[in-house]
């Protein structure tokens, strides 16, 4: 997965919230006891969205967990069974896929490690297979998708439609969400969820894109809007078109409480969708994420290529975003020492829909 979804606590009831953890932290321990502590690497927020799927169509099925600092040494109860195995599955082997792509690029610290980073994915792969096929869950499916993405990337070019680009992507996107309702039992959910996958898949890819986009044209390096001459406005309608066909699909699953993949993949798809391309009418006065930084955010500015600083120079940094309110009110801000784009919390958004209902209809931000 992408990581595309990171819900702000303020948009999300204490249930929702709660429910939220308790498949992320079920997804690490997942991953822990069946595959070591280096793989809980590949947790991530849109994984835990294959686990929360399983038991929107399924029964709770929960256990306590001891104190964790990452929950500030409180207990929990977390997500067991098979939605958390089949989430940590997929993360797995699509982190593999994404180091073998990054050591044959050359690109960040696998491509730097070479061999080892090869060793990495391939255990990481073999485990994700492994537990799939516990499961009953043919992953070589997605894998083959996976891999067939540089063979479309070196075949399209100016003229070509951008979906051809993003087609691998929604194809493992789909077949891993269509796979929740068979673990679940619910067959007749197999082809909505499947439209789903492939629909979030697409937005997944186009967002990416769009943040890469700037620092892909200064780099050189192969985007797929610039490499298919595909504008910003038409990625963005397509994200648009891609979130409504996500709402008809969710409306025909048949689901046990579907609140919270309601939650994730409708209001806060469409929040991602509004990072990526604009606040729309929110916050007009407020500099965008191109906005290189001007009157209160004049220091330190958001720059497309991170310039990390130091310790004594980034707490300096820190200490004054604390004291104008950036870490809050600034969206995004740049990270005090790694100066990468880090994506705030709007001060407004909880002022908006927070219903826990499974219909959209009954949304009043509808």
């Amino acid at each position: 997965m992408f990581g595309i979804i990171r819900p702000c606590r303020n948009r999300m009831s204490a249930e929702l919230r709660s429910s939220w953890l308790a498949h992320l932290c079920g997804m690490c321990l997942s991953l822990r006891d069946e595959h070591g502590h280096l793989s809980r690497l590949v947790t991530n927020y849109d994984g835990l969205m294959i686990s929360a799927m399983v038991e929107a169509q399924s029964e709770l099925s929960r256990r306590p967990a001891g104190p964790c600092a990452l929950r500030g040494m409180k207990s929990a109860d977390v997500a067991i069974g098979p939605g958390a195995r089949l989430a940590a599955s997929v993360s797995l082997v699509l982190a593999s896929l994404k180091i073998h792509d990054h050591v044959d690029d050359g690109d960040g610290l696998a491509g730097r490690m070479g061999w080892a980073g090869r060793a990495v994915a391939q255990r990481w792969a073999a485990k994700g297979l492994g537990t799939a096929a516990d499961l009953g869950f043919d992953a070589s499916v997605m894998v083959d998708s996976v891999r067939r993405q540089p063979l479309v990337e070196a075949g399209a070019g100016l003229g070509s439609s951008v979906l051809v680009v993003t087609e691998p992507t929604e194809t493992a996107t789909g077949f891993a969400v269509a796979q929740t309702a068979v673990i679940a039992g619910k067959l007749r959910n197999v082809e909505p969820l499947r439209e789903v996958g492939r629909l979030f898949g697409r937005v997944a890819h186009l967002i990416d894109a769009v943040e890469d986009l700037e620092e892909d044209r200064a780099s050189g390096a192969w985007n797929p809007l610039l490499a298919t001459g595909t504008s910003v406005d038409e990625a963005h309608r397509l994200c648009l078109d891609a979130m409504t066909g996500i709402r008809l699909a969710m409306d025909e699953v048949e689901f046990t409480d579907g609140r919270l993949v309601h939650k994730l993949l409708v209001h806060e798809l469409d929040e991602s969708i509004i990072r990526a391309f604009g606040k729309r009418h929110r916050h007009p006065d407020k500099p965008r994420w191109s906005d290189p930084g001007s009157g209160l955010w004049a220091y330190p500015k958001l720059n497309w290529q991170p310039r990390p600083r130091g310790c004594f120079t980034g707490c300096g940094a820190f200490l004054y975003m604390c004291g104008t309110c950036q870490f809050c009110c600034r969206d995004p801000f740049p990270g005090p020492w790694s100066d990468k784009r880090r994506d705030g919390c709007d001060p407004d958004c909880g002022d908006g829909c927070n219903c826990d209902c499974a219909d959209c209809c009954c949304c009043p931000c509808d």
